[in-house]
């Protein structure tokens, strides 16, 4: 037959060495339990996020499908005003459009892939810098080098305009 546990002890009469032993324990099972409740918000918020990007990949079907039938309509359309006898030049004045749409956003992309390579961390790099410079020459670095305040969040050069 089990036994019962023995009641708990007056708090007053435990050993400094039971109340650190109590109190690490009821420390490892809060973060314990912190952890697990952690682990199931992000779980929720997955789920929703995958659900949503479902959703969202399907209204993108349908909308793409729709464009489809507008664009047809639209070269139909030109064809109808501008050029009775030729089905087919309403179709590539359309094109060209498309074209001429697409040059211009691999122009844009061109651009922006240009200014952000290479994908170097600057900021970090400076800032290891400085923290260098403050531990190898205390001196020197009290003369005016920023120091990086590690609570602030913003890059350095907002500290430095500061």
């Amino acid at each position: 037959m089990a036994t019962a546990p023995p009641p708990p002890r007056d708090p007053s009469t435990k050993t400094v060495g039971e109340l650190v032993t109590d109190v690490s324990m009821q420390t490892s099972a809060l973060v314990r339990e912190e952890i697990e409740l952690a682990k199931a918000e992000i779980r929720e918020k997955v789920d929703k996020l995958i659900k949503g990007s479902v959703v969202g990949i399907v209204a993108g079907v349908f909308a793409f499908l729709a464009l489809i039938l507008i664009m047809h309509g639209i070269a139909w359309l030109l064809n109808d005003l501008f050029f009775d006898t030729n089905v087919w030049a309403g179709f590539f004045v359309e094109a060209l459009i498309f074209l001429i749409a697409a040059a211009a956003a691999g122009y844009f992309a061109y651009k922006s892939l240009q200014a952000g390579a290479p994908p170097t961390p600057d900021h970090a790099i400076e800032e290891a810098k400085l923290t260098k410079a403050v531990l190898t020459d205390g001196d020197k670095a009290d003369s005016g080098a920023v120091r990086a305040d590690p609570t602030l969040n913003y890059p350095s050069e907002a500290r430095e305009n500061s």
